[in-house]
């Protein structure tokens, strides 16, 4: 056993949680109670009775009520502890500090003036009826061996999607669609993208290309299936396009560039109960650094932050953004509430096992990953970013849907931190994985990138893993493979937020 038994977050906690799995009548020396019941690894367990509708708090926030009497000693989760509307006033801002001395990565420079971390070639698709030629002018790309002579292009990357049709040709829906695909295009990550579409489609590509602002070029091209005569024609003429874009996409190689230009998309998935206590600080203090180098960072998921929505207020660098962002929890709660749903349906089984047991209990540690910066904007679902600094980006939490929103923000890097182990991969932005605890990184050593387990043990600090993550950070952004890049993940993780009726 470690030589503690349990973490204590905050000295006004009434739960500390679990180093290793403790059996009944284990007796914690700190907290001067013995444990009624088995807790599992990264559960809690509580230190004074909590008599029931009376908060637990847990990050010296409340995480939930008792919904029964809790004495000390016993296991908190699910049959004790229920979802509340109270929270505690929010601390001051904390304090933030630029420390770091200026850093640089080798990166791409687009003739707009940012910076990718890679290569790629896109092949869009305004519809899902184009989806199956995409996928095909890439396969037959990389099959032929047409990419051997250009060995600065990273590859050829379909990026399909089941919608384009059978929605409305205006409102919500369908800008939130046309921003994710354009704003994905846009992504410096990409040198160059193909369009593809049916013909027929609600998404035009004469009205997609004007609304904005679109000219074919050596670095855009884009055609019909109908007006090219089918799908092996379409397959043909794509190839024949792509040939094209090749040399263009090939001369530009990768240049010295400063930490500024980074944006990181800010992730976690598969949640436990140590993000919020090892990788999800670590990631905070990783975003930190990079914010004091004038770097970007995106923190999205807005149902998990749902709970924790006063702690970025307190961050926010004006009063319109405190009331950008609470319109946007305001609406997430009035559109759960017509779908019969509610916010505190998350955490999911995974999460639970892990150790969660209410939403506000993960997005405290959910909202750890965006550091102490302050917070300088809050945008829509794939609107591009503006700001410099710590933006946040409205989206679902479902963690693909979000990258997807974040990349056609413009991330051009993706930070995933997870303690059950998902396996999550992004193509043009790569996607680095942070494992929560040591025993996911030691069962999944292909899919974990870095361990943060260790902070759990005493084997580093906070500020030694942040060093770490950004280290890495800027190690894949001048071309080193993450883990997933290398298990081909990627190319299957497109999943842009549907919003409307499908008719």
């Amino acid at each position: 056993m470690p030589s503690i038994a349990t973490i204590r977050l905050n000295p006004n906690d009434n739960v500390v949680v679990a180093v290793t799995a403790l059996e009944p009548g284990t007796e914690i020396v700190a907290e001067g109670i013995t444990t009624r019941d088995a807790i599992p690894f990264g559960h809690k367990v509580s230190t004074k009775p909590i008599p029931r509708g009376t908060p637990v708090r847990k990050y010296g926030q409340v995480i939930g009520v008792a919904s029964e009497d809790i004495a000390p000693g016993q296991h908190v989760h699910v049959q004790n502890l229920a979802f509340s509307d109270l929270r505690e006033e929010a601390d001051a801002a904390p304090v933030f500090e630029a420390h770091e001395r200026p850093r640089t990565f080798l990166g791409y420079k687009r003739a707009n003036g940012k910076v990718g971390t890679r290569n790629y070639i896109g092949v869009l698709t305004s519809v899902n009826c184009s989806a199956t030629v995409a996928r095909h002018i890439a396969e037959a790309a990389e099959k032929s061996g047409l990419l051997k002579d250009y060995p600065n292009i990273d590859g050829i990357v379909p990026i399909t999607h089941p919608s384009g049709c059978g929605m409305a040709v205006k409102g919500e829906g369908y800008d939130l669609l046309t921003r994710t695909l354009w704003g994905t295009g846009a992504n410096p990550n990409f040198a160059a993208v193909l369009l593809v579409g049916l013909g027929c489609e609600m998404i035009q590509l004469a009205r997609f290309k004007q609304e904005y602002g679109i000219t074919d070029s050596e670095h855009f091209q884009s055609f019909t299936i109908q007006d090219t005569g089918g799908t092996k024609r379409a397959i043909a003429e794509g190839l024949a396009r792509l040939k094209t874009m090749l040399p263009a996409a090939n001369a530009i190689t990768r240049t010295p560039q400063p930490a500024s230009e980074l944006v990181i998309g800010l992730q976690c998935g598969g949640s436990d109960g140590w993000s919020g206590i090892t990788a999800n600080p670590a990631l905070g203090n990783a975003s930190d650094r990079l914010v004091s180098l004038g770097g970007t960072v995106l923190l999205s998921e807005t149902p998990e932050i749902y709970g924790a929505e006063h702690l970025l207020y307190a961050r926010a660098q004006s009063p319109a953004l405190v009331e950008k962002l609470r319109a946007r929890i305001t609406w997430w709660e009035e559109y759960t509430a017509i779908h019969k749903m509610e916010m505190n349906n998350n955490p999911s089984p995974g999460n639970k096992a892990g150790g969660l047991t209410t939403i506000l209990e993960k997005s405290l540690g959910a909202v750890a990953k965006a550091g102490t910066s302050p917070l300088v904007d809050v945008i829509e679902y794939a609107e591009p970013v503006k700001k410099h600094g710590l933006v946040f980006m409205d989206s679902p939490g479902f963690d693909p849907c979000s990258a997807t929103g974040q990349v056609a923000s413009g991330a051009t890097m993706i930070a995933f931190t997870t303690g059950r182990g998902s396996a999550y991969g992004c193509k043009p932005s790569p996607s680095i994985k942070l494992a929560t605890n040591s025993e996911v990184y030691r069962k999944m050593p292909d899919d974990m990138d870095l361990d943060c387990g260790t902070i759990a043990t005493g084997g580093a600090t906070v500020e030694e893993k942040g060093a770490e993550i950004l280290d890495y950070l800027l190690a894949v952004a001048s071309g080193q493979k993450s883990k997933s890049e290398e298990l081909g993940y990627g190319d299957m993780e497109f999943v842009p937020w549907h919003i409307g009726a499908v008719m």
